[in-house]
C-alpha cells in the first residue's frame, strides 16, 4: 500500500482551494496510474512524496495492489473532506475483487502530500444531537460584515417573544465553515441547536479565509495577514449584528472562541468592548509555534516509531519554529512563509501571552477543556488557571473523556476518531455554557 503522510495539523492560517480542482487532480492521478503513465501520476506530488514514491515506486506498488485485488475496472464516485490545512479527496475505485477508496491528501498548495487505498465504506453522516429540540428554535440566514468581506451566517434563535441572550461562535484555525465541519462532525451546529433549545440565540458564520480565500490570496496586502483580519474583525462585526437583531437582548451578547478563537479571546474582548462575557473552548494558552511542533511530533509517533523521513519532517518544522522565534521587525514585509504564514503573522503574535492578556478583562469568562485533546493539551487550561484563578466571574472546567471537538472518545487520542464515526458535542458542555450565560443578568 502507498503510505499516508501527516494529515492533521493545528493552527495554520491556510487559504482554501477550490475543491473541484482537487477532485480533478485526484481523478487524473488515478487515471494516469491505470494507463501506466507513472511520471504523470506523480506530477502533483509534494517534495516528500516525490522522494518516497517516485514513478518507479508507484509502478511497483500499483502492481502489488493489482495482485491483491485484481485489475482496475473503473472510478465510480468521489467525495471530499478536510482536516486542518489538509484537503482529502476520496476516489472510489472498483477492482475485480474489491472496491477501494483512493484517499488522496492535498496540502495547502494543492500538492499531493499523501495517498492510501482503504476499504470503501459509506461515509459517516452528521446527525443532530439528541439534546437539540428543533421545535424550540428557528434559523434564518444573515450576513456578517459588509463588502468586500461580507460573510454568510446562520442565526439560530429560540421561538418566543424574547428578548434572548445571544452568543457568537468564533472558529478555530483554518478556513472553517459556519459549523466547523470536520468529516461528519459539526460542533458549531451542535452548540447552536443545543443552546437555542435552552433559550440562547446563537450566531455562526463562514470564516473569511473560507469564503474569500481566493480574493485574499490574490491581494498582495494579505501576504501580511494577521489574526486581526483572519478572525478578530469579523467576530466584532458578528457581535454588533447580534446586538441590533430583533428579540436579542443587546446587553447580554457573549462570545465563544474555539481553539485559535479561544486563544484570541483576550484580543477579541479588547476589540469587542460591548460583549458581555467570553467562553474559551480548548483555547491555546501556550506558545503557538511550539504547540505546532509538539503536535507534529505526537502524530508522527502514533505508529510507535519515527522513520528517517519522520525525523526530517520534525526537523523541518523545528527549523521554522526557530525562524519564528528569531524573526526581526525588518522581516515583516517578507513574503516567505514559516509554518504556512508570513513573518507578519508571527510578529503580530510575538509577546502575546493569552492568559496574561486575559488578566485585564473585567467581564465574566468560562474556560472549558477536554482531557483527551491532543491538539490543545490540558496543560493549556492550567496556564489559564495560573493567571486567572481566584478572579471573580472566571470559571474553569476539565472534561476527562472529551477531545478537541468536545466529543467523547476512548483510547489513545488520534485523528481517525474525528472522521471514522459521527459524534456530538457532549451535552454536559452545552449545559455548562448555558448555565454560564443564563445566570449573567
Amino acid at each position: 500500500m502507498i503510505a499516508l503522510g501527516l494529515v492533521v495539523v493545528l493552527l495554520t492560517p491556510a487559504l482554501i482551494r477550490a475543491e473541484d480542482d482537487l477532485i480533478l487532480k485526484a481523478r487524473a492521478m488515478i487515471d494516469a496510474v491505470n494507463r501506466e503513465d507513472y511520471p504523470a501520476a506523480a506530477r502533483d506530488f509534494d517534495g516528500t512524496m516525490t522522494k518516497l514514491f517516485g514513478p518507479e515506486k508507484i509502478a511497483l506498488l500499483w502492481k502489488q495492489l493489482s495482485n491483491q485485488v485484481g485489475a482496475f475496472k473503473r472510478r465510480t464516485a468521489d467525495r471530499t473532506d478536510a482536516q486542518g490545512e489538509y484537503r482529502f479527496v476520496f476516489v472510489t475505485c472498483e477492482f475485480e475483487k474489491a472496491t477501494l477508496d483512493a484517499r488522496v491528501v492535498f496540502d495547502k498548495a494543492g500538492k499531493i502530500a499523501g495517498l492510501q487505498f482503504v476499504p470503501s465504506l459509506p461515509p459517516a453522516k452528521y446527525e443532530p444531537p439528541a439534546y437539540a429540540d428543533p421545535a424550540k428554535f428557528e434559523e434564518t440566514e444573515v450576513t456578517v460584515g459588509s463588502a468586500p468581506w461580507a460573510l454568510p451566517g446562520t442565526l439560530t434563535r429560540p421561538i418566543g417573544t424574547g428578548p434572548f441572550p445571544g452568543l457568537v461562535l468564533v472558529h478555530g484555525s483554518g478556513p472553517n465553515d459556519r459549523d466547523e465541519t470536520l468529516g461528519p462532525q459539526k460542533p458549531f451546529k451542535d452548540l447552536a441547536w443545543g443552546l437555542a433549545s435552552r433559550g440562547i440565540a446563537v450566531l455562526r458564520y463562514e470564516k473569511r479565509t473560507r469564503i474569500h480565500g481566493a480574493q485574499m490570496a490574490a491581494d498582495p496586502k494579505f501576504l501580511f495577514l494577521t489574526v486581526k483580519e483572519e478572525t478578530i474583525d469579523d467576530a466584532v462585526e458578528a457581535v454588533r449584528l447580534l446586538q441590533r437583531t430583533d428579540k436579542i437582548e443587546p446587553k447580554r451578547v457573549f462570545i465563544l472562541g474555539h481553539s485559535l478563537g479561544g486563544m484570541l479571546v483576550p484580543r477579541i474582548a479588547k476589540a469587542a468592548t460591548e460583549a458581555s462575557g467570553f467562553i474559551s473552548l480548548a483555547g491555546l494558552a501556550l506558545p503557538f509555534p511550539d504547540t505546532y511542533l509538539r503536535q507534529v511530533k505526537y502524530l508522527l509517533a502514533l505508529d510507535g516509531e519515527l522513520s528517517d523521513e519522520d525525523k526530517k519532517q520534525i526537523e523541518a518544522v523545528r527549523a521554522d519554529v526557530d525562524k519564528i522565534r528569531t524573526a526581526k521587525e525588518s522581516d515583516r514585509g517578507s513574503g516567505v512563509k514559516w509554518l504556512g504564514a508570513t513573518p507578519a503573522y508571527w510578529l503580530d503574535l510575538r509577546g502575546y501571552d493569552p492568559a496574561e492578556a486575559a488578566r485585564v478583562i473585567d467581564r465574566p469568562m468560562l474556560f472549558l477543556q477536554g482531557q483527551r485533546d491532543y491538539q490543545v493539551v490540558a496543560e493549556n487550561l492550567d496556564h489559564w488557571k495560573k493567571a486567572l484563578e481566584g478572579r471573580p466571574g472566571v470559571e474553569f472546567k476539565l472534561f476527562p473523556k472529551l477531545n478537541h471537538l468536545f466529543m467523547e472518545g476512548q483510547g489513545i487520542p488520534q485523528p481517525g476518531e474525528y472522521t471514522a464515526k459521527h459524534g456530538s458535542v457532549a451535552e454536559e458542555v452545552v449545559a455548562e455554557i448555558a448555565v454560564f450565560i443564563l445566570k449573567k443578568r
